[in-house]
């Protein structure tokens, strides 16, 4: 669908984007991770130090970031690495920040839905909100913490209380969703992924996520039953990893290279790259949930423009139809848990 605009992301997949740059474009990003300590939070600073986008890499935790951060010191490569811990900490770690990468949080545990990390969950974006909106406004905030459905709002809510609310640079990152749907529908074909591209729109929970094969780059087709069972396995992924892990964890590495991704195709985007573009969930209009993931196309103040929905088959209409009331009400749940704060 939002190959009209511009070639799909999948020429600009991780390994390609670590070592890439312009050697005449700014090369002196500052990026921040929040909840660097955590299972999401290391690997990712780790795929981001290998960056040469990425001048300081600055690590906050409530625990073990100062180890964190001198483990990745000792890596040869360019960008230097801070660590900060606990709150008195975290404003010297967001000051002079282009780029705020939350994955901080309680991962999701057997039996436990999106949702019910919200009362853990919810409190901590907030207060990591309120922290960038003090002390980095104008970053551009990659909000990964479950559930992002209503996380997102939650920041959103806050920069507006702030007085520093600018929805083009906050994002819920969706990528993992688009990254397993590349993988399972390249799989099921006997393709190579590296040429798959499959946007996947609306939240990032359960019914909530709705990838677009019939928008497939290149384009694939499945018969019906296949098309509706290899569905609901992008849409459960996240379960199936919660369940094979046995109780020790959720989707942390997969996550963390989704995340690295879409950091950056953010940092290409800053630097005036043309057509990077990758699915994420924004304040939209696309639809009556006051926010939705779709294709976007990023740039130098982060979100540039809505590539939007496109056409859809009556299957994803109607997958579309069942996932606007959970939607919805997630994101009335975000911003309901700010207002009556």
């Amino acid at each position: 669908m939002f190959s009209r605009f511009c070639h799909p992301n999948a020429a600009v997949r991780l390994g390609t984007m670590i070592r890439n740059f312009s050697v005449s474009a700014r090369n002196n990003h500052r990026v921040a991770v929040l909840g660097a300590s955590g299972g999401i939070g290391q690997p990712l600073a780790l795929l981001l130090k290998e960056s040469l986008l990425i001048t300081e890499l600055a690590l906050y935790d409530i625990v073990h970031t100062l180890g964190v951060a001198a483990d990745l010191s000792h890596i040869e490569t360019k960008s230097k690495v801070t660590g900060h811990v606990g709150p008195e900490q975290l404003g010297e770690c967001l000051k002079g920040a282009d780029i705020v990468m939350i994955p901080a949080g309680q991962p999701r545990k057997p039996g436990m839905t999106r949702d019910d990390l919200f009362n853990t969950n919810a409190s901590i974006v907030r207060n990591l909100a309120e922290a960038c909106a003090e002390h980095c406004p104008e970053a551009l905030v990659g909000v990964i913490t479950n559930p992002v459905n209503s996380t997102v709002p939650i920041v959103s809510e806050i920069y507006k209380k702030r007085g520093v609310h600018n929805s083009n640079k906050i994002f819920g990152v969706t990528t993992l969703d688009t990254v397993r749907a590349n993988t399972f529908v390249a799989e099921a074909k006997g393709i190579d992924v590296h040429k798959v591209n499959v946007p996947v729109i609306g939240g990032h929970a359960g019914i909530t996520i709705i990838p677009l094969i019939s928008q497939a780059t290149p384009a694939i087709s499945f018969p019906q039953a296949e098309r509706e069972e290899i569905t609901k396995r992008i849409q459960n992924a996240g379960t199936e990893v919660v369940e094979a892990k046995a109780g020790s964890g959720s989707a942390t590495l997969s996550m963390a290279y989704a995340a690295a991704r879409f950091t950056f195709s953010l940092l290409h985007g800053l630097q005036g790259k043309e057509c990077i573009t990758e699915c994420a969930y924004v304040q939209s209009d696309e639809t009556e949930a006051k926010y939705f993931a779709t294709p976007i196309l990023l740039g130098k103040e982060g979100k540039v423009r809505n590539l939007g929905i496109g056409k859809l088959l009556d299957y994803e209409f109607q997958l579309l139809k069942d996932a606007l009331p959970e939607l919805t009400d997630s994101i009335k749940k975000g911003e309901e848990f700010v207002s009556s704060a």
